[in-house]
């Protein structure tokens, strides 16, 4: 896993998306992370020292893995140009199918209309007794 600055890390997942148009997935995943070892983070703590949680990207093709680390203050930053790159290499999803619920409504009425009532004949009377 190689450990990227931002900026070289998005040119290297635009790279990711362009070769995976034609066939394969690029997943990329995010977490909170302090760099750090637990026994470091328990020895911090006890010390009372305050720990600076970064965000950790991580971004594979199957083939190769990237990531980088970003600091809070860097995050809004790295997050708008990551939705750049997303809404550029999102072409190759397929439309969803939409269903109208008017016109699906009107053929049910119709349907309903066109049959003919049945109605229950009347009792006969029994008057003739």
């Amino acid at each position: 896993m190689v450990l990227l600055q931002p900026d070289p890390f998005l040119n290297e997942l635009t790279s990711m998306f362009e070769r995976s148009t034609e066939k394969g997935s690029v997943w990329v995943t995010l977490k909170r992370s302090s760099m750090k070892c637990k026994a470091t983070r328990k020895k911090m703590e006890t010390a009372g020292e305050t720990i600076e949680y970064r965000c950790l990207v991580r971004a594979t093709d199957a083939k190769k893995t990237i990531s980088t680390s970003l600091s809070a203050r860097d995050y809004q930053k790295f997050q708008a140009s990551y939705a750049t790159v997303l809404k550029a290499h999102m072409n190759a999803l397929k439309k969803r199918e939409r269903k109208d619920k008017k016109k699906t409504a009107e053929p049910e009425k119709k349907q309903k209309k066109s049959e003919p009532s049945k109605k229950p004949a009347p009792p006969a009377s029994r008057a003739s007794q």
